[in-house]
């Protein structure tokens, strides 16, 4: 089967300054991958690097088996940015259609509809323009858009920012719904616990370097820990008492 996202010694600089250097994973088909790490660690540059918003110093990234510098490999993938901010002028369902108006999706109101209210977001909000909306709101519009495309591939940059426990609830069911149709999802999250539950497999970014890559449950094995978020503990504690024992 070919591989969803495939990232082969990736390394990033800004000027000389090295982001991380040679990190390599793959995420399959019909998978939910979380990527884990700690604020400035470069979570958000890798997946810029993967959208080629950041130009990899060195490294191979293949989208479906195609160069992700190839624009048809990203014909297949939907961005949703950490910072998302829609446009205030628009309505919500402007901005919609607008944004499935670039993958050639036509707008449906009432499909629109029923997922914004999977996503606790009143339908009637569609209606009203954008620059009345709360954050939260905002971030579930963009969930929407981003849903509403169908495509193979999702890449989320923390998505779960800004949501309340319920709408984090609706959000990993729609995930969950998604990857049951055979689709893929890459995303970034500090909230390890929801990552620990949504996720098939994780990779924790760290000091510069790709610390682990595999499943959650069995980095909680090789860490002893019955959370994810101690096993992260763990890990990053672990690295860097190895680096002051050096």
């Amino acid at each position: 089967m070919v591989e969803a996202l495939t990232v082969e010694g990736v390394t990033a600089r800004y000027g000389k300054q090295v982001v991380f250097q040679e990190v390599s994973l793959s995420v399959e088909q019909g998978k939910i991958f979380g990527l884990i790490g700690l604020n400035g660690v470069g979570k958000t540059t890798l997946i810029k690097a993967i959208l080629t918003l950041v130009k990899p110093a060195a490294g191979i990234v293949r989208i479906f088996d195609r160069d992700h510098r190839d624009p048809a490999s990203r014909a297949n993938l939907a961005y949703l940015p950490e910072k998302f901010q829609p446009p205030a002028l628009l309505t919500g369902a402007e901005f919609i259609r607008f944004s499935l108006s670039y993958f050639g999706r036509r707008f449906e109101r009432a499909q629109a509809s029923e997922l914004a209210e999977s996503l606790g977001l009143d339908a009637a909000a569609l209606d009203k323009r954008i620059r009345v909306y709360s954050k939260g709101m905002s971030q579930k519009l963009g969930l929407l858009a981003t849903f509403m495309t169908d495509l193979p591939l999702l890449i989320l940059d923390e998505p779960l920012e800004g949501l309340d426990p319920k709408a984090r609830i609706l959000f990993k069911q729609q995930i969950a719904g998604y990857q049951a149709r055979g689709k893929t999802v890459f995303l970034s999250s500090h909230i390890l616990a929801d990552l620990d539950e949504m996720c098939d497999q994780i990779a924790i970014l760290h000091d510069g370097q790709l610390a682990y890559s595999g499943t959650p449950a069995d980095l909680k094995t090789r860490e002893r820990s019955p959370s994810l978020e101690k096993a992260f503990l763990g890990v990053i504690e672990g690295r860097k008492q190895g680096a002051a024992a050096s």
